[in-house]
């Protein structure tokens, strides 16, 4: 699933290839990933247009132009990838985008979970991005310890709920925790100030490699290298990884490195 390094990514994929670029042509290949318009509204508002440098928070790419901006969020399974004209065009790429220079983005995605919306102006940008919490890569320590300290709920849920803290999935908030030695199930209100200190110290420590690498890196060091592992190994003390569920999504923890605050 991309979480924020795969999108921030994906962000730079679209100012390389993109920025200063005219819309030629806005190929629709499939309506159902788009959201609040239609293939010719999409065509309509994008055609001629010129991309400007793109943005992006939490999970949401914002490709702005000179007129209106595309949100672009890639669900589970979504890629925004660079083509060249004579390139194949899979079975799963949805929407695509000509550029003056004849090249293309493709918004390829085989689950279409979610897909791309069409904001007029920042008014429209801002309503669709109202309910996101702050960018987790950006963050500062004050905001990001009065988010938590205003949860009721686990550790593992309230990073991975974007109204709290945008970016986060699943492998980031179990690497974090991991990192910073806390149990996925604590409750986030009852954290020390000093376990707070420690968690958003390894936020920032987790987030600046993987945006560097584009993605959540499966490094031996790292817990992501192993939670795949038939009988998974933690990387720091050689302990047996626990596997549960919290709120759907599968969490693989240490109980020696994360041990039980209460």
């Amino acid at each position: 699933m991309p979480e924020l390094p795969d999108v921030e990514g994906f962000r730079r994929v679209l100012a390389s290839c993109a920025k200063g670029r005219v819309v030629r042509r806005v190929d629709v290949r499939d309506t159902g990933v788009l959201h609040g318009v239609g293939a010719r509204g999409l065509r309509d508002a994008l055609e001629g247009r010129r991309f400007a440098e793109p943005e992006r928070h939490g999970k949401w790419l914002l490709a702005r132009t000179d007129g209106p901006t595309v949100l672009l969020h890639f669900g589970m399974t979504g890629l925004l990838l660079p083509a060249d004209p004579g390139d194949a065009v899979e079975a799963h790429d949805r929407v695509l985008f000509t550029l003056d220079d004849g090249r293309q983005l493709r918004y390829r995605d085989q689950r279409k979970l979610r897909g791309l919306w069409l904001a007029h102006d920042d008014v429209d940008v801002d309503r669709l991005l109202a309910r996101l919490g702050p960018d987790a890569l950006t963050v500062t320590r004050d905001d990001f310890e009065a988010a938590l300290r205003a949860r009721r709920g686990h550790l593992k849920t309230a990073l991975t709920d974007q109204s709290v803290l945008a970016g986060l999935g699943n492998l980031l908030a179990d690497e974090i925790l991991w990192r910073a030695g806390l149990r996925p199930d604590r409750r986030a209100r009852d954290l020390t100030p000093a376990e707070l200190r420690r968690l958003y110290t390894q936020l920032g420590r987790t987030l600046r490699p993987a945006v560097t690498a584009g993605r959540v890196p499966s490094r031996p060091s790292w817990l992501t290298g192993h939670r795949g592992d038939p009988d998974p190994a933690c990387p720091r003390c050689g302990t047996r990884l626990r596997r549960t569920r919290m709120g759907g999504r599968g969490t693989v923890w240490c109980p020696r490195c994360q041990p039980d605050g209460d």
